[in-house]
């Protein structure tokens, strides 16, 4: 046999080979694809109750053993079967702000069913509490609602009022909490007012109050300018009996102008100062003088 036929024949046998490696090897190959890249879908991270206003610790991926079934939310993959981060949030984003139709436990799934969102005729009415109410008001560009804001939030309204007739620089301006504790339910649901922005007055956010809330709301929108501030969790959870907010209770001082800036009080116009030159009584035998001193 010559050298060219023994070469020829080696490197068939290694073909041979290399080709039974790969077929061996390829189901593996597609057992491992697959795991990496089971179906998931959104679920809820905790129980959660009928009316709860969806935010991001509430919801979180679950690999599933198969495809996601009708109406749930599938984790977004690019075309290699990779995840991508921008795809994944945007899917989240899908329900935030969203309320629940009826209560999840946890692990359970999130579907788009189960869900209404802001500015669908049902909203309301699925999100807001037993005896509660929703009234939905103008806030200035300032404070939390130039964008730390989301649903299911719990904040404070505070007036801000100006008195330009009053001649006492310290009492010009004063602002008071008059709400404490409301939760809020959408931002920006309804038609925007017009000539918003002239007014001072940059978006709209729905509250849920109780109907002695929503007089006091109402009042205060006629007084002045309103301004959200944002409450921590801690402070959220102290009022459990009362699940739509406090009225604040009196006693609490109002903060004027003069309590900010003390210099406004010495802003004013001089005063002159008049000061009763002594008198002095001079005795000239028996005539009695009454004499100022210079």
């Amino acid at each position: 046999m010559s050298a060219k036929m023994i070469l020829t024949l080696l490197f068939v046998v290694s073909l041979c080979v290399v080709v039974i490696l790969a077929f061996r090897a390829l189901p593996q190959r597609m057992n491992g694809y697959t795991a990496e890249t089971k179906e998931e879908i959104l679920v809820a991270a905790t129980t959660l109750q009928i009316g709860t206003l969806l935010r991001a610790k509430d919801v979180a991926w679950q690999q599933i053993g198969g495809n996601a079934g009708l109406g749930q939310i599938p984790r977004p993959r690019t075309a290699a079967g990779n995840l991508n981060l921008e795809l994944d949030q945007q899917a989240r984003a899908e329900v935030y702000g969203a309320a629940l139709r009826a209560g999840v436990m946890a692990g359970e799934p999130i579907s788009r069913g189960a869900i209404v969102k802001p500015g669908d005729r049902d909203f309301l009415q699925v999100v807001l509490s037993p005896q509660a109410r929703a009234i939905a008001i103008p806030v200035t560009m300032g404070g939390a609602s130039t964008g730390i804001l989301y649903p299911g939030d719990r904040v404070d309204v505070i007036l801000t009022q100006t008195f330009k007739n009053d001649p006492t620089l310290a009492r010009r301006s004063v602002g008071e909490t008059v709400v404490e504790n409301l939760r809020v339910l959408a931002i920006d649901a309804l038609e925007p007012r017009p000539n918003s922005t002239a007014n001072g007055f940059g978006r709209t956010v729905t509250l849920e109050v109780t109907p002695e809330q929503a007089e006091r709301v109402n009042v205060a929108t006629e007084l002045g300018k309103l301004s959200l501030t944002l409450r921590s969790a801690s402070a959220t959870n102290v009022v459990e009996s009362s699940p739509v907010g406090l009225t604040r209770t009196a006693g609490i001082k109002p903060i004027w102008a003069g309590d900010v800036s003390p210099a406004l009080g010495d802003a004013g116009p001089a005063k002159t100062v008049i000061v009763e030159q002594p008198i002095v009584e001079v005795i000239h035998g028996s005539k009695t003088v009454a004499v100022k001193v210079q």
